[in-house]
């Protein structure tokens, strides 16, 4: 089962954190993201801009609105996605538990919606064929 991992994190605190030590928590992070590969359980990851390239849009009274950074009330914001395979939802949760990612922040684990993905490609293709 494929699962989508939001990493969360506070972009003042990591901003204030002294450089040695942002690395050392980033060489913990990859190192683990490494043995993810190792075990077959990695399908891929990006980190994301600083919230303040963010910008969010929603539609309001028939118009789309665009309003600077990401639209919440919490000093923590997703920083990046990390792309698993477990076979379950408790397997997502062990793997993703051992995490150093989650001295930063929280991980939300979902499940990817497997047959809404298949429609979607199967839209796709049928659309690029014209």
């Amino acid at each position: 089962m494929k699962f989508i991992c939001s990493g969360y994190f506070d972009e003042s605190a990591w901003n204030a954190m002294p450089e040695a030590e942002q690395q050392t928590f980033m060489d913990k992070c990859l190192a683990f993201d490494a043995e993810l590969r190792r075990s077959g359980n990695w399908l891929g990851g990006e980190a994301l801009q600083s919230v303040k390239n963010a910008v969010t849009i929603r539609l309001k009274n028939g118009a789309v609105t665009a309003t600077d950074g990401p639209f919440s009330e919490t000093k923590e914001q997703v920083g990046g996605l990390l792309y698993l395979e477990a076979r379950d939802l408790n397997h997502a949760i062990a793997l993703m538990s051992k995490h150093p990612g989650l001295r930063a922040g929280p991980f939300e684990i979902r499940g990817v919606d497997e047959e809404f993905t298949r429609m979607i490609l199967a839209k796709s293709a049928e659309l690029a064929k014209g």
